[in-house]
């Protein structure tokens, strides 16, 4: 598995590109979800943000694990 990625001669870790697939991820999932009616449930926004965000991440982290080995 590669850990680092050649962006024109910098090499980055392979966790900077899965955070910010996962950002990107997020940002089309926050104005679905809040247009289904999902946020009136939540307590607190930013933390439920920062939960969904560290699952997508672990999700996205998974599935590129197992698609590159």
């Amino acid at each position: 598995m590669k850990y680092q990625i050649d962006l024109f001669g910098v090499l980055l870790p392979s966790l900077m590109l899965w955070l910010v697939i996962t950002y990107a991820i997020g940002a089309l999932l926050r104005p679905l979800l809040e247009r289904a009616g999902v946020y009136r449930f939540v307590w607190h926004r930013a933390l439920f943000d920062l939960a969904l965000y560290v699952c997508l991440l672990g999700g996205v982290v998974y599935l590129t694990s197992g698609l590159l080995s």
